[in-house]
């Protein structure tokens, strides 16, 4: 009698009628094809009570398989004896497959390199879509103007839209109400517009103050009652993704100031802008996407490498050496560009450029965290293949902007720099 099934070396299908079914006209002899990404166990093997274990093979030109008394037997009838006992028998799925110890092992050593192929795959993703968004957004810095703002605006609109469906997620909306569809709308769009007023008036005074009347408006005139709840994450939408992102603008088309003995900006052709292309505002922005992505890439490295002690709950990942591999690694890269740039020319004004580049860098990166974790989520969407969502990539650069215009337009004029 037949009790079980063995696996060996072959590609797994269900052991089921349909499957197994020997052909009427003709004996199958060649393996059934099976999609690319089928699991791989062992051979079958008819395992039989009392009785060595003999291999399922088809004979040459005949459709019979030896039984365990030693009589032809078709594999339709083997597997029709057993299929009401197996049906009648209630076990564990290794029991009705004849699953060992060993293909156990070898399943779960299957499965594990099946994961790294999939991370494999997720890192040369996350590689080819990163360098392609380096190097377009290097190109809308260098390009400045309008060309810059407009890109900063549809990235805001794209964080605003995730931002607002974080909201709706089940983990916060279950402990508050969240905004109504069509105010989260307005908001995005209103969030869309803030760097474009930015860019027209020179200041952001004017686009947040219309933009927190039109939301606090258009709540009050919603259907039913409105909750503070809905006021606060609102405003706090628009304070996040449209109002901080505004201060990139005021860096990279406010500082018009031609930088001081720029000697990229000496040797820049006059056909893209010449030497007055190059600006304060451009050389600051630079330097602050530059140390942003390398405080980045060297606190992933060092994390992984040398973490030990995780930096806080809200996100488990970080660790404290991380930190310090990434603080060190943004003030030796805003220390180099410096030098490269000509821009500040204090080292000591330098470093707290890159000091507080980092401080925003990963105060944002946190902020987003935080969001994310009430949310109940890994990413706040899906936009960027290998990456997430437009948020998951500019969370580092939310208060950076803030920062790094605050530091260059009220601290280095101080140092004559």
């Amino acid at each position: 009698m037949v009790i079980g099934v063995e696996l060996d070396r072959i590609n797994f299908v269900p052991i089921t009628i349909a499957s197994l079914r020997a052909c009427r006209l003709r004996p199958c002899t060649k393996p059934p094809y099976l999609p690319r990404h089928t699991l791989k166990f062992k051979q079958p093997r008819v395992v039989f009570d009392g009785v060595p274990r003999l291999p399922i093979r088809a004979r040459e030109n005949r459709g019979l398989y030896v039984s365990a008394n030693g009589h032809s037997q078709s594999l339709n009838s083997i597997v029709a004896e057993e299929e009401s006992d197996v049906i009648k028998r209630s076990g564990d799925s290794k029991e009705v497959l004849g699953v060992t110890g060993d293909d156990s092992e070898m399943m779960e050593r299957f499965q594990s390199e099946e994961e790294k192929s999939s991370s494999g795959s997720q890192l040369k993703k996350r590689i080819v879509f990163g360098l392609a968004i380096g190097i377009s957004v290097g190109g809308v810095v260098l390009a400045g103007g309008s060309v810059f703002t407009v890109a900063v605006a549809a990235a805001v609109f794209a964080a605003a839209r995730e931002y607002f469906e974080l909201l709706r997620s089940r983990g916060i909306a279950a402990g508050m109400t969240p905004p109504p569809r069509y105010v989260s709308r307005v908001c995005s769009v209103i969030c869309a517009l803030m760097p474009l007023l930015t860019l027209y008036f020179g200041q952001i005074d004017v686009s947040v103050t219309s933009a927190a009347f039109i939301v606090a408006l258009a709540l009050l005139l919603q259907r039913g009652n409105p909750r503070f709840a809905q006021l606060s994450s609102a405003i706090f939408g628009l304070f996040y993704c449209g109002y901080l992102p505004c201060f990139w603008v005021k860096l990279r088309c406010g500082l018009s100031a031609p930088a001081l003995n720029t000697k990229i900006g000496s040797a820049w052709p006059v056909l893209l802008g010449g030497r007055a292309q190059w600006t304060v505002g451009l050389v600051a922005t630079l330097i602050s996407f530059s140390s942003i992505i390398a405080a980045d890439t060297f606190a992933f490295l060092g994390g992984k490498t040398f973490g030990r002690t995780p930096l806080t709950n809200i996100s488990p990942k970080k660790t404290w050496e991380g930190v310090v591999a990434g603080l060190t690694g943004c003030i030796i890269t805003t220390l180099a560009l410096s030098k490269l740039f000509c821009w500040p020319t204090s080292l000591l004004s330098a470093a707290a450029f890159g000091f507080l580049n980092f401080v925003g860098s990963l105060f944002g990166d946190l902020i987003e965290s935080m969001i994310k974790r009430d949310a109940g989520v890994k990413d706040s969407g899906s936009l960027i293949p290998g990456h997430g969502g437009i948020l998951d990539r500019v969370d580092s650069y939310v208060f950076t902007g803030a920062l790094a215009y605050s530091f260059v337009k009220a601290f280095l004029p101080l140092y004559g720099v």
